[in-house]
């Protein structure tokens, strides 16, 4: 059951251990999640925006801020939230617009571990989390088991590319799951991967715990960009309607660009580097991607198509270090 933490609130909300959505009355709830403490031995507190329905529906839940410099999937979390609040819900959804407190709070893509013998590292490679492991393993631990999985049905995970690069909006769904693939194509991206899954990865973590699951990537890090925010919104409004949780149609959806390839070319040393093309434009073979400038600003390398693609990601902040991400492409099937 939902377990409320007697005596503690925080901004006159409630601070909650674990939750469970069928203990709750329908209407809209406002919690504090208690995760791990810190090394100060603070607890950290995550923001958790319950909307139950009067009437049994799917259960959702919506996830954001996995990398902490992924803003614009917060801000659509938080922009989902708001779309519901005059919304006749049927059915459940849970938001989690900020996972990653450390790494929002160092605009890091990164976990910031206090532990000198834990490097900082990718979050979204350790769940579930592990009561005995590392800090943030431990960290995952709760959040998971006793927030994220005893609320979902399905789940989405919102995402951008990481700082200095750029995506459309694109989706990874598991094939395999016929729900993931209807929601990815629902969200109405420009791009959706056949995506099996990486180990510790949230969204393969909840695809194998049979919840069907998405992640949805949102333009660019760090930096806002309120017309893929909308989008999501809108796309996620659109899987509401399809599962009959809110009222209406679902929107009609554009054909996106499918496959199960893709490939990245990578600086082959630092340097300033240009692209020479733009998001979702096809090139051909041998076509001009990028071009790489040293400090005097003299080309020392052009960067070509190594067969016919789609434009996937881009770089753009120009300094790149050697072995950094250039140009992504996706190739159709």
């Amino acid at each position: 059951m939902t377990t409320i933490i007697e005596g503690n609130q925080i901004d006159g909300l409630a601070v909650i251990s674990a939750l469970d959505v069928n203990t709750l009355e329908a209407g809209q709830h406002k919690f504090w999640f208690r995760a791990a403490t810190n090394a100060l031995a603070q607890s950290q507190h995550l923001p958790v925006w319950v909307f139950k329905g009067q009437k049994a529906g799917k259960k959702i839940v919506i996830t954001a801020g996995v990398h902490g410099d992924e803003y614009n999937g917060v801000l659509a979390a938080q922009a989902i939230a708001r779309s519901l609040q005059d919304k006749d819900i049927a059915g459940c959804v849970t938001i989690v617009p900020t996972v990653n407190l450390t790494g929002m709070l160092n605009h890091s893509r990164d976990f910031f571990s206090s532990d000198p013998d834990v490097s900082c590292g990718n979050l979204n490679r350790h769940f579930p989390g592990n009561p005995d492991g590392n800090e943030a393993q431990r960290y995952l631990h709760p959040i998971w088991y006793k927030l994220l999985k005893p609320n979902a049905e399905l789940a989405i995970d919102l995402h951008t590319q990481t700082s200095g690069t750029a995506y459309p909006l694109y989706a990874f769904a598991d094939y395999r799951l016929d729900d993931a693939l209807q929601m990815a194509r629902l969200m109405n991206p420009d791009a959706i991967l056949d995506d099996p899954g990486d180990p510790g990865i949230l969204e393969t973590v909840w695809n194998q715990n049979h919840i069907p699951s998405i992640t949805v990537e949102i333009g660019v890090g760090r930096y806002t960009d309120t017309v893929m925010i909308d989008r999501a919104v809108n796309g996620a409004m659109n899987i509401f309607k399809h599962y009959q949780m809110i009222d209406g149609t679902p929107d009609p959806t554009e054909k996106a660009i499918e496959s199960s390839r893709v490939s990245t070319l990578k600086a082959v040393q630092g340097g300033f580097i240009l692209p020479q093309v733009s998001l979702m434009q096809h090139v051909e073979t041998d076509q001009l991607l990028a071009i790489q400038y040293d400090s005097f600003g003299e080309e020392v390398h052009h960067y070509r198509a190594p067969e016919s693609a789609v434009v996937l990601s881009i770089n753009v902040e120009s300094m790149r270090a050697a072995g950094a991400m250039t140009i992504r492409l996706i190739h159709p099937e």
